[in-house]
């Protein structure tokens, strides 16, 4: 009997890693069309510490120019929080955290990696691809359902989106510069259509920001995130809000 004991705990796993899923499914198509109507587009949805007393759902999201500030974080928080209190798909106790996917982002769609190309990235596939699972290099956009991935070596990868496990960019100089302008003209943008604003950012023109030689102390995260002298993957802030805990169904 005891050996069968592994094998049950395994399939008791399993069966709860699937419940998981079905239910980030479900927030997800839930929540998708309030997002979309209020300008928004998904990233990824997560829920974090699942089993515990209180797990996190958390919401990545982001605007169709790739941006997401603080209020944006707010606004589409107090949305979401609304509708899930309707709909009540989690039952526990649950706290809420809206953000954006930062600068280092996660890569979850296939129109992210044609987004993104000529930016660094690391991709791990489900199965290995002749004997390789992990990638790095720079991304050179997509062809049909393919991923083409410039190797350090040179080669040109092309992986499959739907084998893809996970995909993120990595944190450059190059990377960070371009976060700063697409947030900053993102911005200018909204202010200059009339919208109201509450964050407090400085847009007056910088020419040396967008200068390759420009220092990487300039270089700054979304929205209020602390500045830092030097690109530093352990200090790469997201635009983030985290919800009042909220208490789940009796």
């Amino acid at each position: 009997m005891g050996s069968k004991e592994p094998a049950l705990l395994l399939r008791a796993k399993t069966e709860e890693n699937m419940e998981h899923g079905t239910l980030i499914k479900k927030i997800e198509r839930t929540i998708a069309p309030t997002a979309q109507s209020m300008g928004y587009e998904l990233v990824r949805v997560l829920m974090i510490g699942a089993g515990s007393s209180r797990p996190t759902l958390q919401i990545m999201a982001e605007r169709p120019d790739g941006t997401m500030l603080i209020d944006d974080c707010s606004r589409l928080s107090q949305a979401v929080s609304a509708l899930l209190d309707v709909e009540n798909l989690i039952e526990e106790a649950y706290n809420l955290e809206v953000s954006s996917p930062g600068i280092d982002r996660p890569l979850t769609r296939l129109k992210d990696f044609d987004r993104y190309a000529d930016f660094e990235a690391r991709i791990e596939m489900h199965a290995a691809i002749n004997g390789q699972r992990k990638f790095k290099g720079i991304l050179r956009g997509i062809e049909g359902e393919t991923v083409l991935l410039e190797e350090e070596s040179g080669e040109m990868a092309r992986l499959p989106f739907a084998d893809l496990d996970k995909a993120k960019l990595v944190l450059t100089d190059e990377l960070i510069r371009a976060a700063m302008k697409a947030e900053k003209d993102s911005k200018k943008k909204r202010l200059d259509a009339g919208e109201e604003l509450d964050e407090d950012f400085d847009l007056e023109e910088d020419d040396s920001e967008d200068s390759e030689d420009a220092p990487a102390k300039k270089a700054k995260p979304q929205g209020k995130a602390p500045k830092h002298k030097t690109p530093d993957p352990k200090r790469n802030p997201k635009n983030k809000l985290k919800n009042k805990k909220k208490t789940g169904s009796k």
